[in-house]
Parts: structure tokens; sequence; C-alpha cells
């Protein structure tokens, strides 16, 4: 009988905690969180149409736009000059770069132009029998022959036996032979060409120097040129003469250049043009790197805006009573970060920065400074 009751008992109070945990349970009331909706901050501008420069970058080294290589056309030991031949050695026009040794062919040159003076002294006699009104000319020619000077050039002839009288004695062979030594005696020096430096210098004085043999390199460091590759797109707005803006890598220093040349080809495996950029400054040298801002064209009645905020359709964002909705431009010039669009009606707000998971449709509150001067406060 104890047992049926404790069992009894026990059913009961399990009911009941049953019962009591129903009742807590359904007397706990939750209330129902209100969803918010969100409002995204959005930077506009409104739009105001006008004349867009369209800027093409391109980039490139400086090279020299005189630029001469050394090569010796005759044989000889390189004699030492005033100047030693070494790389970054400055010199004036006209100023000897290389004398190589010319004693042995210089006599030479004075045994031919001895020989000359010798044949034209002896048809003097015949001359002045045979000729006279020819005499005074040629007699002044040779008062004025010096073998230490260049050979001067024979006097006018003006009568066809004239010619033939000096012709006849082999006078006219025996002077263009002297030239002709005369000519190459030069090439045993070369001379700066123009005011430059000397970028290579290939031997050294004493060397055996060969004809052929490439001796060093010469530019004039007044003016350089910037090659750049430009797009064949630009090809007809590009025009010789444009004032091209250039910077250095550091951006620490701008130049002004201009266009001095356009190639007339595309390269075919790239699509490109060659244009050629003049610019001059003392703190230039050749091979430094420029980047440069050609001014291709004006775009009228259009603005400039972030690439990322043109979508793959060409639609862009615009805000219209707090909500975001979608209009159609016509992009005209992209660059690396911009992109010039047409069509944008006038006085139509537009976003600045892209909103992400934005939609046509979408309410957004504008942002405004005197807010952000509230927040910051």
């Amino acid at each position: 009988m104890r047992k049926i009751i404790l069992s009894i008992l026990g059913i009961l109070i399990i009911v009941l905690g049953i019962f009591l945990s129903n009742s807590i349970v359904e007397s706990k009331t939750r209330p129902k969180p209100k969803v918010e909706k969100a409002v995204k901050t959005v930077f506009t501008q409104t739009v105001n149409n006008g004349t867009v420069d369209i800027i093409v970058p391109a980039n490139g080294n400086l090279t020299a736009k005189q630029r001469v290589e050394l090569y010796a056309e005759v044989q000889g030991v390189f004699r030492k000059g005033n100047k030693l031949f070494k790389a970054g050695q400055p010199y004036r026009a006209g100023e000897t770069i290389i004398r190589i040794d010319a004693s042995e062919y210089y006599a030479s040159v004075q045994s031919a132009k001895s020989n000359l003076y010798n044949l034209i002294t002896s048809i003097m006699p015949d001359l002045r029998l045979d000729y006279p009104e020819f005499y005074p000319k040629w007699q002044a020619y040779l008062s004025g022959f010096d073998l230490d000077k260049t050979t001067p050039p024979f006097p006018e002839m003006t009568s066809e036996n004239e010619k033939f009288f000096i012709s006849g004695r082999g006078i006219l062979t025996t002077y263009y032979n002297v030239k002709n030594l005369e000519q190459r005696l030069s090439k045993y020096a070369i001379r700066a060409p123009f005011r430059g430096i000397l970028t290579e210098a290939l031997v050294t004085e004493g060397s055996l120097v060969r004809s052929g043999q490439k001796l060093g390199e010469f530019i004039n460091t007044d003016v350089y040129e910037l090659e750049v590759a430009v797009s064949k797109t630009y090809s007809d707005l590009l025009k010789v003469g444009e004032v091209v803006n250039l910077v250095n890598l550091d951006r620490t220093k701008t130049y002004k250049g201009k266009v001095a040349r356009i190639n007339g080809s595309v390269d075919l495996a790239t699509q490109t043009i060659k244009a050629f950029i003049e610019v001059s400054d003392s703190d230039l040298k050749e091979g430094m790197y420029l980047e440069a801002n050609l001014n291709a064209k004006q775009e009228t009645n259009a603005i400039e805006v972030d690439r990322n905020l043109l979508l793959e359709n060409d639609q862009i964002f615009v805000v219209r009573d707090t909500v975001l909705d979608l209009i159609d431009v016509k992009p005209v010039y992209f660059s690396d970060k911009k992109v010039v669009l047409k069509g944008v009606p006038e006085g139509e707000t537009i976003i600045t920065k892209p909103v992400v998971g934005a939609y046509a449709g979408m309410l957004v509150k504008v942002y405004k400074e005197e807010t952000a001067q509230n927040i910051e406060q």
C-alpha cells in the first residue's frame, strides 16, 4: 500500500512540474524586433557640362637628339691630346676629340703638293709665250701657294684653250690627287661637330687604332628627345609643335616639351605610333625616365568622372528625390582612372563614389558637409 501511495505522489509531482513549466514558458512574451530600413549615405555632385581636355599619358626614356658614333677611317697610333679621352669629358664645337699620328702620311701629302707646285712652275714660261693673257692669274696662284697650308683652288679657267693647256700637262690630275690626299689627312683628327660630352670611350691614348674601329660616342647635351608610343586612335589628334607636360619618375620636377615628329607608320605588334617629344633642360640626362601628358583634343559639352562609376551597359547612377536612378551616357575616352562622358543632362545630380549593392529605386541620403561637421562636434 505504501509503494502504491508513493508512486501516485511521484506521478502527481511530475505532472505538476510539467504543467508549471509550460505555464512559465507561455507567460514569457518576447517583443517583436522592429526592422529598421537602412538608408545609405551617398556623395553627389551637380553636373556642369563643359570642355574637357583629353590627355593621353605616355612614357619613355630620354635620348640625345644629336648623337655621333666615332669611328676611325684611318690607321695609326692614338696620340694624347689636350684632354683625356674619357667618358664624361666635355668638348666645344670644333675642338679636337681624337688625334691619330699622321706624320708618315703627312710627308707623302707634302711630297704630292711639292710635285704639283713644280708642275705649275714648269708651264709658266710656255704659258707666258702662248697665252700671255692667262699668265698673271696663274702667277698670282703660285705666289699664294703655301706648302704648309691647304692647297688653294685653281683660278677659274674661262677659255677652252686654257683648259686644254693646263689639262694636257697633267696638272688637273695631280691637283685632284693632292686634294684627295689632303681629305684623307683630315681624317687623322676627329673634331667635335657641336658642343657636347663624350658618353663612351673605347680606346686609350697610345693604343693602335685600326680603320673601321669604333672609338666612342659623342652627344649634344642641350636638346633631348623622348620617344613615346601612342595608340593609333589618337594618331589624327596629335599635332607637331603641340606643347607637352613632362614629369620625372619621382614627380618632383616638371618640364615643358613639344612634339617634334610623328611617325607615319603603325607598329604591327602593338598598334601604336611613335611620337618624338623635344625637351631642353640643364637637369636632364640621357636615359632619364619621363612621363608625358599629350593634349590630344578638347571634348566639348562633357564631364569627367571616375571609371568605377560607369556601369557595364554605359549607365551611371543619379539621385532624384533621395532615390537612385539610372541614366544612359556616352563614354568618349577612357584613361587609367577617369572616363569622359557625354549625354549627361545639365544640372543632374550624380553620385561621385560607388555605392555597394546600389540599384535603381534604392532610397539614399545625400551627404552634406554641415552634417559631417555636426557629427565631428
